[in-house]
């Protein structure tokens, strides 16, 4: 398979290349287990893989990525409303899973898949057991049906083919150097553009070793700095040079100290799918020596920005430049040229390779999504430095605040906050008022400091406009699986 050329390649019988907690494969044991799902599930129009973070989860994506069957994460903490909804709108005929018993009636077939005794012959009639040579998966065909987060309606499904995947993998792989002398640490869920296509098929396909913690505490990331075991027919003996991590990650691996001092024998360390604070990148060089790598993406477009390895001059606040083969602008409201000023703020667009054609079986959506000359509408506010650095300053629906006829980003505002000492959490939204149209609000989680104080800090750091004009204290910000706020439940 083209996609994933290590499965069968060189290297594919090192011992314990492939590592979920304290399970492991070889690359050639993994494609072994992934054959046996696709003679299976060759012919199914789509089949839906409860994400857990486990070897039977990867041997099922790969399988449907092998039958060229497009395959449909399920995240386990979904819940009956969200999980019938993906199955049904994604047309599964069947669930495949690690834990048959576990799961409810969902209206399907759920089929457990076990490394040992391949997968089950209870799959449905309907699906073929297709025991001939199955042709090569087209390229161009979706290979994976990922859902879009549901802040704003029921999740879209999102059609990647494996042709933007290696697309954007290969791009990444040259901005990072990304080589089989890699070993890629990460503890992500397996549901999404980070986890899976980065975390699991980008290990893959440029044959690194991957190791993933389970959960992405800082004790697990610090131990996979050093080698895991010297019995080689365990693991891989060796330690991790790349590292994957949402914002919240790195933030509770600056908490512990010693954590993030053991990862300074890493290559590289990576930070996405949320802006990375200020103050946590400042902090995590100061502990490891490393300037994160940031970038960013979406699920339509999977990563398109993305600072450089090879960059010492990275800055905390930047995602970088286009990746090979993509390119972005900025437009205003009545779609005219934004500068690239540094200050500017416009909508960013985006065009390339890894940009999906849109969305499944909703062609209003998809309409409203792409500019009439072929561009995808991010909804994401940007600015772009005069040496072509990206700042993502928020989303265009929640994060672009008018409040008195100026422009203000949330995640400026957000920035500021977080630069006071006794600020752990910030978000800022926009409300409505009847003397400025909106006033900047924020939300916090601090200790010993008061509303007054925190206005005024960020009045003497920014502009006095895009000072707060009111801070509710919270004990937590309502988050996302992957650490994003949800801005949508902040209220005042």
């Amino acid at each position: 398979m083209r996609l994933l050329p290590s499965l069968t390649g060189p290297t594919a019988e090192e011992p314990g290349a492939i590592r979920i907690a304290d399970r492991a494969l070889s690359r050639a044991q993994l494609h072994e287990a992934a054959e046996a799902v696709a003679a299976r599930v060759a012919g199914a129009p789509a089949v839906a893989v409860h994400a857990t973070a486990s070897l039977e989860t990867v041997a099922a994506v790969l399988g449907g990525l092998l039958a060229g069957v497009p395959v449909v994460p399920v995240p386990p903490d979904s819940g009956p409303a969200e999980r019938d909804h993906v199955l049904r709108d994604s047309g599964c005929v069947v669930l495949l899973t690690a834990d048959a018993a576990t799961w409810p009636d969902c209206g399907i077939p759920v089929v457990p898949v076990s490394l040992t005794d391949r997968v089950s012959h209870s799959i449905p009639e309907s699906v073929p057991d297709s025991t001939a040579t199955a042709p090569a998966p087209d390229p161009a065909a979706p290979a994976l049906i990922l859902y879009t987060s549901g802040t704003t309606g029921a999740p879209k499904g999102v059609p990647v083919t494996s042709r933007a995947i290696a697309a954007d993998l290969d791009a990444l792989a040259e901005a990072w150097q990304w080589t089989a002398d890699d070993t890629l640490v990460h503890g992500l869920p397996l549901f999404h553009v980070h986890g899976l296509v980065l975390g699991v098929l980008g290990a893959l396909r440029t044959g690194s070793r991957l190791v993933h913690t389970g959960r992405p505490t800082p004790e697990s990331y610090a131990a996979a700095a050093s080698p895991l075991t010297t019995d080689p027919g365990a693991s891989s003996t060796q330690p991790g040079t790349l590292y994957f991590g949402v914002p919240t990650v790195w933030s509770r691996i600056c908490a512990e100290s010693d954590a993030a001092k053991a990862l300074s024998a890493a290559r590289l360390l990576v930070s996405g799918s949320a802006p990375l604070p200020a103050p946590v990148f400042d902090r995590l060089e100061a502990l490891s020596g490393h300037r994160a790598v940031e970038r960013y993406g979406m699920t339509e477009t999977l990563i398109t920005l993305s600072a450089r390895a090879d960059d010492p001059g990275r800055r905390p606040g930047t995602v970088g430049r286009p990746l090979a083969g993509l390119s972005t602008r900025l437009a205003a409201e009545d779609g005219s040229p934004v500068p690239h000023d540094g200050a500017s703020v416009g909508e960013l667009h985006v065009r390339g390779a890894t940009v999906f054609s849109g969305y499944l079986g909703r062609p209003e959506a998809t309409a409203a999504s792409f500019t009439a000359d072929g561009w995808f509408r991010t909804g994401d506010m940007a600015v772009i430095e005069p040496d072509g650095a990206h700042r993502i300053v928020g989303r265009a629906s929640t994060d672009l605040i008018k409040s008195g006829g100026y422009r203000i980003g949330a995640g400026e505002v957000e920035n500021a906050l977080l630069a006071h000492p006794a600020v752990r959490e910030a978000a800022v939204i926009g409300v409505p008022d009847d003397d400025l149209g909106q006033r900047v609000a924020a939300f916090v989680v601090a200790d010993g400091v008061a509303e007054a104080e925190l206005v005024a800090f960020v009045a003497g750091t920014l502009s006095a406009h895009k000072r707060p004009r009111s801070v509710t204290f919270l004990e937590a910000l309502p988050r996302t699986a992957m650490g994003k706020v949800r801005k949508d439940r902040l209220r005042h």
